[in-house]
Parts: structure tokens; sequence; C-alpha cells
């Protein structure tokens, strides 16, 4: 054996990567579930490779499923008018996206641009269905998660809403009285003349 290889073995990492239901059981999608039920899940679920540029899915297109970044780094990208794209996060390993398309098939709000070469595991719908059928506890289990998801995402939404409006409200406020003290600074000077 080399001195080089040698040197190789002591900085080459020693841990084991996360397996499949390991990295499954830290989404919050699956965190309620026991190992039994982790292994269904991973059994069933999409492994595929994606390259630097490639979109996982645009703005639009009707919506299949949830994707978890395994390893690599993607873009979350609004289409706007006229071809523009606006960057609204980046995600990388162990993040997840596109979780309410296991409830509806609603179009994509916004399309995922691969940052950098990634690997990425999709769960989708038929996959839901099927757990339904087969395991309908932990098929139960996975949905109610997701709604509690959504009622907290629709909760923190509420509230920004309603911080934008006041902020809204004070700044027409504002406004009104700053076009209301030129009104009157033009009337006078018009007095004036």
């Amino acid at each position: 054996m080399s001195k080089e290889s040698a040197w190789k073995d002591i900085f080459k990492a020693k841990i084991k990567p996360a397996s499949v239901e390991e990295m499954l059981s830290k989404i919050p999608v699956f965190e309620t579930l026991e190992a039994k039920e982790l292994r269904q899940i991973a059994m069933i679920v999409h492994r595929r490779n994606y390259s630097k540029g490639e979109y996982v899915f645009y703005q639009g297109d009707p919506g299949l499923g949830m994707y978890v970044i395994e390893k690599g780094k993607v873009a979350i990208v609004l289409s706007g008018e006229e071809g523009t794209e606006k960057e609204l996060t980046e995600l990388d390993d162990g993040d997840f996206f596109g979780e309410i398309a296991l409830l509806d098939q609603s179009p994509r709000s916004a399309s995922v641009l691969v940052k950098e070469d990634s690997k990425l595991i999709g769960f989708f719908r038929p996959d839901l269905f099927s757990i339904i059928e087969k395991t309908p506890k932990t098929g139960l289990k996975i949905i109610t998660t997701l709604a509690e998801m959504i009622g907290e995402r629709l909760r923190n939404t509420n509230n920004e809403v309603s911080k934008l409006r006041a902020e809204n409200g004070l700044l027409k406020s504002q406004l009104e009285k700053e076009t209301k003290h030129e009104k009157a600074a033009t009337q006078k000077k018009k007095a004036g003349r």
C-alpha cells in the first residue's frame, strides 16, 4: 500500500450515507410514520438524477407530487411577464417542495430549476393513493400531516396579509395627509399672487 493511498483512507468519510428511510423520516410529511411505514414508502418512491440547468417542473404544469432533495441544490423560480424570472428561494440537501400537489392537481405556482447536479426523491399522488389502498392508517397519517402543514401556512399567510393591510392603511393615510398639505400650500400660493 502506497503512502498516498494510506493518507486518502485517513481522510475518507467513514459515515454511511443516510438511507432513504432515514431521509424521509426527517421530512415533516413523513415524520409521524413508524419504521415499517417508512420502509413501505421508501420502496415506492422514485429516485432521479437531474443536471444543472434542468427544470424539475415548470410554473403552470399540473401538480403531480412532491420532491425531496437527497443531494444537490434547486431554486424555486417565479415566471413574470415578458419571460422574466425571479428566484424566490434556494433549497438543498434534505429540503422538500411540491407537497401540496399530493392533495390537488392545481397548476404549479412556480418552476423549480436545478442549480447544481442533484439527486431527487419523488413521491407522487398515485403513490399516495396506493398507500391509502394498502394501508389506510399510513395514508391517513400522511394526509393529516399535510393538512396540518397547509393549515399552518394559511395562518402564517393570513397574519402576513393582515400586517400588509395595516401598513397599507398607514401609508394611505399618510399619503392623504401629504396630499392635503400640498393642496393647502398650492392654494396659499395662488391666493398670495
